[in-house]
């Protein structure tokens, strides 16, 4: 898409253009041009102007959804503004206990965070990079924290966490 300033010089060279045109068709019709000449000038000329009204016509609708998904952002920062505001609480409360049930778990410092890392969605891959630790040492950690757990594995991990959050009406 053009920007402003291409947009500019591509109608002022339209608009020369079709005053050159212009200017051209009135001097054919004095020297008494022939009649299909002067009509494919002006169809040229009627081109050039519609060339340059289909140019802004676009310009002003791209402009114009530009505007509504500005306003569309801004409404979306000030829900989750909002959003965040009410549930801060909650997320702070839901962290905690979080923490609490891992130190119920007498998990180390370092399985407490893979933990954390884990419900967050991060795979094996990811934390290995993140902790700049091999990824069997991971696996090993997990391996920990799950037997101290009791749960099986991952996904017994976050439903243990879930479990009570989420309300299923069924």
């Amino acid at each position: 898409m053009l920007n402003i300033s291409e947009r500019k010089l591509l109608t002022l060279i339209f608009l020369i253009l079709i005053v050159v045109l212009g200017l051209d068709i009135v001097d054919d019709l004095n020297e008494g041009a022939s009649l299909s000449h002067v009509v494919k000038e002006v169809l040229v000329m009627v081109l050039g102007t519609l060339g340059v009204l289909v140019l802004w016509n676009k310009y002003l609708k791209a402009k114009s959804k530009v505007r509504d998904i500005q306003v569309n952002i801004e409404k979306l920062k000030e829900d989750l503004s909002h959003y965040k505001e009410e549930t801060q609480h909650l997320s702070q409360g839901i962290g905690q206990k979080i923490n609490d049930q891992l130190e119920r778990w007498s998990l180390t410092k370092s399985e407490k965070d893979i933990a954390l890392l884990l419900l967050k969605g991060l795979s094996v891959r990811e934390i290995s990079e993140i902790r700049s630790s091999s990824e069997k040492t991971i696996k090993q950690h997990c391996s920990n924290l799950y037997q101290k757990a009791n749960i099986k594995g991952r996904s017994e991990l976050s439903a243990f966490f879930l479990e009570d959050i989420l309300v299923l009406d069924l």
